[in-house]
């Protein structure tokens, strides 16, 4: 039994704390980005499906194809409608992936429960990223923070801040492995910059749980500095982060790999999280957003 359209729908994600320094089994804190979504359509078509393995769309199609034992005989198509830019550290390629199987679940009329679906991602995660941590597909399947620590696991985090994230594009694609590799190359000069890092995102959780704006933002503040020092962050990033700042943010930062990609910017409430957005876009953000925390 198929449906005439199979629906599927996920958010997307932004790192809070703690990137470079996780791959050093360091911990991390990532948000869901619940209002920044992916969309995506499977319909009937006149011949069968062929797939690009190079591609996480059509993995993932494929991967949901497979278990559902239809990747033989599928004669469908598919469309994608995403508010999430590619390659800027907001987990495109896992929130399009979590789309494309929860809508070929739906197109088949087969149940799906979170523990099959991300395994399914994961494989698609798995082609585009090589080896990913996981971060980014299970941050995109929660409605809560995440913390992570490399080859311990994940936990969740409740967070009620009554605050207000901007999310400010830089426009230029993040270069992830790029950033990871110039962090490795100067591993032991950068070593106290990470455990900074680290340091700072301990701290950090201590200040979500107490709700204190103001020192989560100097977290957030100082941890820009420490990924300037261990360079991957860029000059329009740098500007983005003053500008934040300037404007009244409690704290900005750089977000996820660098070299490129997005800043975030903490703010009180909903007004001053517009002027710092509409502040940043006319200092050169290609876009933003607004989550509230």
């Amino acid at each position: 039994m198929t449906k005439k359209i199979g629906l599927g729908r996920a958010h997307s994600k932004i790192i809070l704390m703690g990137e470079h320094a996780v791959v050093y089994g360091y911990p991390a804190i990532a948000l869901p980005l619940k209002n920044i979504e992916v969309e995506c359509r499977i319909k009937p078509a006149k011949k069968k499906l062929t797939f690009d393995f190079y591609d996480p769309l059509s993995t993932a199609i494929y991967a949901a194809l497979e278990y559902l034992g239809k990747a033989g005989e599928a004669v469908i198509t598919y469309d994608i409608i995403s508010q999430v830019p590619q390659k800027r550290g907001m987990g495109s390629s896992a929130a399009v992936s979590i789309a494309a199987v929860r809508a070929v679940f739906d197109y088949y009329g087969r149940p799906l429960d979170n523990d099959k679906l991300e395994i399914l991602v994961n494989q698609a995660e798995i082609i585009a990223h090589s080896n990913p941590s996981g971060l980014d597909a299970k941050t995109c399947l929660s409605d809560r923070a995440i913390k992570f620590i490399r080859n311990i696991g994940f936990t969740e985090l409740e967070l009620q801040l009554d605050a207000f994230l901007v999310i400010a594009d830089t426009g230029i694609h993040g270069r992830t492995r790029e950033a990871v590799a110039k962090v490795a190359q100067f591993e032991e000069a950068n070593l106290p910059h990470l455990a900074r890092l680290s340091e700072l995102t301990a701290a950090a959780e201590k200040h979500i749980s107490a709700k204190d704006l103001r020192a989560l933002g100097q977290d957030m503040t100082e941890a820009h500095d420490c990924l300037k020092k261990i360079a991957v962050s860029i000059d329009l990033a740098d500007c983005l982060v003053q500008e934040a700042l300037k404007a009244g943010a409690f704290g900005a930062k750089l977000s996820g790999g660098g070299l490129g990609g997005c800043i975030i910017a903490l703010t009180e409430n909903a007004e001053q999280a517009q002027q710092i957005s509409q502040k940043l876009e006319e200092k050169g953000a290609l876009h933003t957003w607004i989550e509230k925390l």
